[in-house]
């Protein structure tokens, strides 16, 4: 099964999930089982199905096939090239390809002049005014690529422009543009292009990013600190005439490979090996030469051989487009797809499936919990019941006796409840106190006056690594608050379960480390491409100031938007467990002593109540069945999954 064929499965089991997880969501408001916590999650994890994507990200200098590679794994149904391939350069910035149904067919292009202000794409993405937008026409596939051709458009700008954009300038052309004789400089006419397509992945939620070459790259840091770490894989494209160059190295050592923390899903490309195919040598002799340029490209990138995939991108998309599969095979395609296959869906479905799993799990817990809960109540009144026949009055009254002093133990047992709900809503706020978006612009404002102030370079780094220990210390801070909150909790639950007999698993964990490491990989990916000795002594201060404010503050703010989302989510549901069965069994005392009192008052009704009890308590055994075939469906689309793994 080859790539595009495995992300459609993919997108069935998405689906499949994603209606079982509805099932759920029906089947629990029919039955009185939805709460308002339950149902935002239950709708949350199906919006994160609804909108999950897969970023496959492919980066290179420039004339080494990207676009060509892309036309030919994705777009060969067309017939024809989608994207433009010409020598020379065809993509000049960053650019998206992703289908978004809320919008017609278009290419959006955020202006290069935007760098001069202090904001990163991330910000313009909720600016749509600022950017340029042109219509898509999908039904020609001519006027796709006259249209798609915007991307690679360049204008001549002063020297002096082009350093204050944020380009480094190079007369070698080695780690920077090069300026003509005249003093001017080429640079992008965009900075950042996205490109809506209705095509049957796209629409299934693959976002194809197409990254410039290194002096492009080098001038836009949100793509290094942001689009590429953040995508599932990376295929680094070079070309089998050239091999390994320093640029190459450069773009490899710099923006793709980091410090070697993630090998998965970083997939080495060397292309246009078509043009060993000299028509004099023997097959053998030219697949001996290919494998030595893999050793070869291998040992210069320190990655094993196997991650390194020799392909001809234009033969196998004139393969595919004319149906020929001996050429298809002998350009290799079919290997790179399987290997990106084989990398990339199962991890991606690894992450929903667990995902999935924990949150589906806690839900279905929680009303199996409750249910249990109902069930043993029903169970002890109907005992209490039964003891009643044939009893006098004096016995009965002895019963609503001992069912008075229950109640009045567990309304001492409230006030405790009472008493933690009150410190859990301090301890609550101390905590949003630390990961509270107020704070975090204070800090963001304070770095950046320190940093416009400093009259060194030694006052520059203070104020940036400053400013990434604030937000660790803010980080560790909340965690502490999170063991706090999570420690209280435990020991309320544990007390109502002994003393009280309610059905209580033990509060959901929580854990701010996700956030830390992502603080953490951002300043390490900043000191490596922004804060260098070098960038110090040579970029005028404002300058560094806006690079680093229009990327890490960005950056570093989306990240405390989502540990302050996550953390609102956990407090509202691992508080919900507890209220629910404190009501549960309040209502369940309520409900004995009032059966006790009728049987008093009226002993013809004690049959009556019986036979209410056993057929209430035979409904809470359907609804467990049903709860538990509802699990098995949405196990059973999580099964095989598990069993890859």
């Amino acid at each position: 099964m080859g790539l595009v064929e495995q992300f459609s499965a993919y997108t069935d089991w998405r689906s499949a999930l994603s209606a079982n997880l509805g099932r759920l969501r029906v089947w629990l408001a029919e039955n009185d089982l939805l709460d308002t916590s339950t149902e935002s999650r239950l709708e949350h994890l199906r919006e994160r199905l609804r909108g999950d994507r897969l970023t496959i990200a492919f980066v290179a200098e420039f004339s080494r096939g990207k676009s060509e590679l892309i036309n030919a794994i994705f777009f060969a149904d067309y017939g024809q090239r989608i994207l433009p391939s010409s020598a020379g350069r065809t993509t000049m910035c960053p650019t998206e390809l992703l289908f978004d149904p809320a919008k017609s067919p278009c290419i959006e292009l955020l202006p290069v002049e935007t760098r001069a202000a202090h904001a990163g794409i991330a910000e313009y993405r909720r600016y749509p005014e600022q950017w340029r937008v042109f219509a898509l026409d999908t039904t020609s596939a001519e006027a796709m690529q006259e249209s798609l051709r915007k991307v690679g458009e360049q204008k001549s700008v002063p020297r002096e422009e082009a350093a204050r954009l944020g380009f480094a300038i190079d007369p070698t052309s080695q780690k920077g543009l090069k300026p003509t004789p005249e003093g001017t400089v080429d640079i992008p006419a965009w900075r950042h292009a996205v490109i809506n397509f209705p095509h049957p992945l796209l629409q299934q939620g693959l976002v194809i990013l197409d990254t410039p070459g290194l002096n492009a790259i080098g001038a836009e840091p949100e793509l290094t600190l942001s689009l590429l770490p953040s995508a599932h894989a990376i295929l680094f494209i070079l070309a089998a005439d050239t091999g390994v160059t320093q640029t190459d190295l450069l773009v490899w050592r710099d923006h793709v490979n980091g410090s070697h923390a993630r090998e998965k899903g970083r997939l080495v490309v060397l292309n246009k090996i078509d043009g060993l195919w000299d028509g004099l040598r023997p097959p053998a002799e030219i697949d001996a030469e290919i494998e030595r340029q893999v050793d070869t490209c291998a040992q210069i990138l320190e990655i094993d051989q196997s991650r390194v995939f020799p392909v001809s991108a234009q033969k196998g998309l004139v393969a595919k487009v004319n149906r020929d599969p001996h050429l298809l095979a002998r350009s290799r395609i079919p290997r790179l797809e399987e290997a990106l296959s084989r990398e990339l869906l199962p991890a991606k479905r690894e992450i929903v499936s667990d995902d999935t799993r924990r949150e589906a799990g806690e839900i279905i817990q929680r009303t199996r919990e409750l249910l249990e809960t109902r069930r043993k109540g029903v169970g002890d009144q109907l005992a209490e019941l039964s003891e009643l026949r044939g009893k006098n009055k004096d016995v009965i009254e002895d019963m609503l006796r001992k069912i008075k002093v229950e109640k009045e133990e567990f309304e001492k047992g409230l006030q405790q409840y009472y008493a933690v709900r009150s410190i859990f809503s301090n301890l609550s706020n101390r905590l949003f106190s630390h990961l509270g978006m107020d704070a975090l612009r204070g800090e963001t404002l304070r770095t950046r006056e320190a940093m416009l102030d400093s009259t060194f370079s030694r006052g520059l780094r203070e104020a940036m690594t400053g400013f990434f220990k604030n937000l660790q210390d803010r980080l560790k801070a909340s965690g502490e608050d999170i063991v706090e909150i999570s420690h209280m909790l435990h020991v309320m639950y544990r007390r109502f379960t002994v003393e009280h007999g309610l059905k209580l698993s033990s509060p959901t964990p929580f854990s701010i480390l996700r956030y830390e490491k992502e603080i953490s990989r951002l300043e390490t990916a900043f000191n490596r491409h922004v804060n260098t000795l070098l960038n110090i002594l040579t970029l005028e201060k404002r300058t560094l100031t806006q690079k680093f404010f229009e990327t890490v503050a960005v950056h570093a703010r989306r990240t405390f938007e989502n540990a302050n989302r996550d953390a609102e989510a956990w407090l509202r549901g691992v508080m919900a467990p507890l209220e629910t069965q404190v009501r549960e069994y309040q209502l369940h005392l309520k409900r004995r002593l009032e059966s006790v009192k009728r049987i008093n008052q009226a002993t013809e009704t004690l049959e009556e109540r019986i036979r209410d009890l056993t057929q209430t308590d035979a409904q809470l055994v359907r609804q467990l069945a049903e709860l538990e075939e509802l699990d098995g469906m949405i196990s059973g689309t999580l099964a095989p999954v598990a069993a890859a793994a």
